[in-house]
């Protein structure tokens, strides 16, 4: 005899009332801080409010799921400040009692934070990609769900390598934020065989980026900046400043692809991804938001669920167990990529591939295939135990 909808609705509902009561609470929070930047080139990249939070959000329900059944209350707290307020605003958090936080924020800040937060706090790092913070500049107390540069810039020129497109015409910005990831191409060009014909300095002059007149201007400019250039398979832009790749696409002077920040683009996540189960996620996503997720809520829900998944196996939800854990070689987690993501223990770094979108659909997936390793093909992107400058983990 089936049991009505409503019958189990309300059995489901008491077991929740009846474990949270004797519940061991796991407290989360998930601090974002937010730079003052420039518009965006398009209004379609203008960040929703609740960006990082969503997906955190999503991912404490799946660990509150799970906690019905093994004794654990999950309890998020979110917080957005600006650079200024960011060490007071993990103070509180950490008054409140608050032990393992995802910290959404640029390398600088995300170091600072590390160091105020101590060795009982750990940070899942669900946003900055800076290399050094997985290198000599790495903190014991700080695990990487985002992607280094380096894994970013390995997995756009896996599959150039692989499409035996390997003559690289690299066009990067002015900010220092564009030449550093201009130089982790420069890295994994080298690396994997690839080679950089030439390179270009797009300068930025200030000024509007969004006018009624832009792609006037833009049609024009574009491909006078781009003439001449030697001989070469693609484009790759390096602008992580958002100042002028999204342009290069039919702009340019010469019929190539373009790849990197604009074009084919390296992404944790993509709005179209439906392999490998996504589709679920997908949808429970824009069923709670009603927008797509975006890369920072991917990786907040990925902090989320590491957490989660970390004190459903261990059965301990204190900071310090949480981090040897995940550490260990007990530790995996799906994720929704095709194949068990665990963390590197040189450096902290989550292993993880990369989806390649165009806008529209999931293109390629790297590591691709070909590329082999000792241990696993996920560490074919980014830095690898060998290389590591990095101290704080044992190495």
């Amino acid at each position: 005899m089936s049991i009505p909808r409503l019958t189990l609705a309300i059995l489901w509902a008491a077991l929740m009332s009846t474990q949270t009561a004797s519940a061991e609470e796991v407290k989360t929070a998930v601090l974002r801080v937010d730079l003052t930047k420039l518009p965006p080139i398009s209004r379609l990249d203008v960040a929703p409010a609740d960006l990082g939070f969503a997906g955190a959000t999503l991912g404490n329900e799946d660990n509150r799921t799970t906690g019905a059944f093994t004794g654990m209350d999950y309890q998020l707290t979110t917080k957005a400040v600006p650079p200024d307020q960011a060490g007071a605003a993990l103070d509180e958090l950490k008054a409140a009692g608050i032990r393992l936080v995802a910290v959404i924020a640029d390398g600088e800040t995300l170091k600072a934070l590390a160091d105020r937060a101590g060795p009982d706090m750990l940070i899942l790092n669900a946003g900055a990609r800076d290399e050094a913070l997985r290198d000599a500049e790495c903190r014991a107390n700080v695990l990487h769900v985002a992607p280094s540069r380096q894994m970013i810039t390995d997995s756009v020129v896996q599959f150039l390598m692989w499409k035996k497109w390997s003559r690289i015409l690299l066009v990067h910005g002015s900010h220092p934020e564009d030449k550093l990831l201009a130089d982790s191409y420069r890295k994994s060009a080298t690396k994997f065989g690839a080679k950089i014909v030439e390179e270009r300095e797009f300068v930025d002059t200030g000024g509007a980026r969004r006018t009624d007149t832009g792609h006037v201007l833009v049609q024009k400019q574009i491909p006078v900046f781009m003439q001449e250039a030697e001989e070469h398979d693609v484009t790759v832009a390096a602008d992580e400043t958002d100042v002028f790749a999204a342009y290069l696409p039919y702009h340019s002077w010469d019929p190539r692809p373009v790849a990197g920040s604009a074009g084919l683009m390296p992404l944790t996540w993509h709005q179209a991804h439906e392999s490998w189960g996504a589709t679920q996620f997908q949808r429970r996503f824009e069923k709670l938001t009603g927008r797509g997720a975006r890369d920072e809520d991917y990786q907040a829900w990925l902090a989320m669920r590491v957490i989660g998944e970390a004190v459903t196996r261990s059965g301990k939800a204190d900071a310090g167990t949480i981090r040897s854990f995940l550490l260990s070689k007990d530790f995996e987690i799906a994720a929704f990529k095709g194949q068990k993501l665990t963390f590197r223990p040189w450096n902290g770094q989550l292993r993880q591939p990369i989806l390649l979108g165009d806008g529209r659909i999931t293109v390629s997936v790297s590591p691709q295939d070909g590329y082999l390793h000792q241990y696993s093909p996920l560490d074919t992107l980014g830095t690898d135990a060998p290389e590591t400058a990095c101290r704080a983990f044992g190495g």
